[in-house]
């Protein structure tokens, strides 16, 4: 546990246990799959995803009461997200994503939706989940969506398109955000759940992308979809409220991914540069290299501190909107930075795909973009100035 600032946040045993178990899932199964799955660019690695049920990755951020593991502390999750993403960025963000799907359906749904829909996820064998908000026109401002549900006898027509869905098409199970009334703009989202082979919902091509190709994307079309009133998440028009205290954690989350990645760049660099030799001794001791590393570290400190931060709030139960956006913004643009340096610290290897420090710059391009780009992050900051 030296790499954690624990003597600031003391764990618990459970904690440390789960630490442990993810930090050796990510070293003996994530890495050395980690550039099979990236050059196979649009297929699911399903072989990781069953071995992690297995262990207990794929549901540990659920209720007991379902089965899960139990942790279901934004800060824990945290703790997982960044040992899984040591391993590999896109990969870690895959394998706890039934945590994303999970949050609205705990945060809206009734006592028999979550017993119906979560439980299946804490097994062994659990399916696939997916959150489906962004659309064509409409990615960090959803209250503009233009996915509608209509109300018809029993239940609702979903009519609309959807774009960038993780796990589109590999998911079996899905929390969908529709307007019950445009009129209303955000007071006008509801949420749903549907499967995969609900009638009238079809999945277009694996979208081709730069990085975190562990993680398939497509658009999911809604050609008059029935969904039963029965799959509505909470009452009409409770879906935003519900989607921006998904952001608030998923933001949270994420920026503890994106610490994790650039921890992986930092060690990567610093053990390359103790053992490469330029001009008769270690890059280490080139000041250039040394002060690059330097600032690596300090920046990985602040991001995963500030990461831990907005963890402690939402676990408290205190509005952690801002901190959530600053711990995303710190530890993404830190991604974006540890990446570069340790490409630049390899010199002409950082660029050869035989090294994966080029996988994850570009991997790390991705958290300055996904759940809100920075330019919205630096806005919802702004707005708690």
């Amino acid at each position: 546990m030296a790499d954690l600032p624990t003597e600031l946040v003391p764990l618990t045993s459970e904690q440390r246990d789960i630490v442990e178990l993810t930090r050796t899932f990510a070293r003996e199964e994530i890495r050395p799959r980690a550039r099979a799955v990236d050059e196979a660019d649009v297929e699911t690695p399903w072989d990781l995803w069953r071995r992690a049920g297995e262990v207990g990755i794929t549901g540990f951020m659920l209720p007991e009461e379902f089965g899960g593991g139990g942790f279901t502390d934004v800060f824990t999750q945290a703790l997982v997200q960044e040992e899984l993403c040591v391993g590999d960025l896109g990969i870690g963000n895959l394998l706890c994503s039934n945590g994303f799907f999970a949050d609205p359906v705990l945060e809206l749904g009734s006592a028999e939706q979550q017993r119906e829909w979560l439980t299946p996820l804490a097994g062994a064998d659990s399916p696939m989940t997916s959150l489906a908000t962004t659309e064509p026109g409409a990615g960090s401002d959803a209250a503009s969506i233009t996915t509608t549900a209509q109300r018809t006898g029993g239940g609702y027509v979903l009519s609309g398109q959807k774009a960038w869905i993780s796990n589109a098409g590999e998911a079996e199970q899905y929390v969908v955000f529709a307007k019950t009334d445009p009129a209303l703009r955000a007071r006008g989202v509801s949420a749903f759940l549907f499967r995969r082979d609900t009638p009238g919902v079809s999945f277009g091509e694996p979208m081709r992308k730069m990085g975190q190709r562990a993680i398939v994307c497509r658009e999911i079309f809604f050609s008059d979809a029935f969904v039963p009133e029965a799959a509505r998440l909470g009452e009409e028009g409770q879906g935003f409220s519900g989607l921006m205290r998904t952001f608030d954690i998923s933001r949270t989350v994420l920026g503890a991914a994106a610490t994790g990645v650039a921890r992986a760049a930092y060690e990567y660099a610093a053990d390359y540069a103790r053992t490469r030799r330029q001009f008769g001794k270690p890059i280490v001791e080139h000041q250039a290299v040394a002060f690059r590393l330097a600032d690596m570290r300090t920046r990985i400190e602040q991001a995963r501190l500030m990461t831990w931060r907005a963890a402690k709030r939402l676990d408290a139960g205190l509005d952690a909107t801002a901190e959530a956006a600053m711990a995303k913004l710190t530890a993404s643009e830190t991604a974006a930075y540890c990446t570069w340096a340790a490409v630049q610290t390899l010199g002409g290897w950082g660029y050869s795909r035989e090294y994966p420090v080029e996988q994850w710059m570009r991997d790390a391009r991705l958290e300055e973009i996904e759940e809100g780009t920075s330019d919205i992050m630096r806005l919802v900051i702004s707005r708690s100035v």
